[in-house]
């Protein structure tokens, strides 16, 4: 075993892994992952270093395309679906002007407009976010 091809790798690796931690990218951990993997056939197969190359070639690809859809997968959770939460939550409404304005969701403040048949609320009403469009909560009576 090439020993000091093999903590290279490890080193590798976990320096990928500790940079992802400190300055998040969701990049470096799938490299990190691959020369952890790269390293891990070393310990068992001993491939010469061109070998380790090509190893570390097809985890990186690997783990790159799973990160990928990963990513993907996520992207369906965007603000303005359903699907993220906000759709059934109780907002206060901090103003309204007419059918428009601003209410508070946990601690962030969203435009907001009111819903088809919703009374013009006062400030420090609740209402229910019954809709996304866009960035803008359509709010609805509790």
């Amino acid at each position: 075993m090439d020993l000091p091809h093999a903590v290279l790798w490890l080193i590798a690796g976990l320096v990928m892994m500790l940079l992802e931690v400190v300055a998040p990218g969701v990049f470096l951990m799938w490299l990190g992952l691959a020369a952890l993997g790269t390293w891990l056939v070393i310990q068992v197969v001993e491939p010469g270093f061109a070998g380790q190359v090509v190893v570390f070639a097809v985890f990186a690809a690997a783990t790159i395309a799973i990160g990928l859809r990963v990513r993907s997968s996520r992207k369906a959770a965007l603000v303005n679906t359903p699907m993220s939460g906000l759709v059934g939550r109780e907002a206060v409404v901090l103003e309204f002007h007419g059918r428009t304005g601003r209410v508070r969701l946990g601690d962030s403040d969203w435009s907001a407009r009111l819903a088809g048949g919703t009374e013009a609320p006062e400030p420090q009403a609740r209402l229910r976010v019954v809709g996304v469009d866009g960035t803008t909560l359509v709010v609805g009576a509790p």
